[in-house]
């Protein structure tokens, strides 16, 4: 199990990025909102579009699986 965040700020895109704890790219303590410990990115997606962040994608660094292409 791995916990998850996902960035408040949107990109450029509108999509909100899920990150994996200890990922390079995590967004700042400020403009981050965690969403549990999951086995996978797959659940930590699922779980920020239920937060509201409809446009929730994986990070492509830690949750390249959950990546739109």
């Amino acid at each position: 199990m791995a916990r998850y965040y996902v960035n408040k700020n949107a990109q450029s895109n509108g999509d909100h990025e899920v990150h994996k704890q200890g990922c390079s790219w995590m967004p700042a303590d400020a403009n981050r909102e965690y969403l549990g410990d999951f086995a996978n990115c797959h659940g930590a997606v699922q779980a920020a579009k239920k937060k509201g962040y409809t446009s929730a994608d994986g990070c492509y660094h830690c949750c390249n699986p959950c990546h739109k292409s």
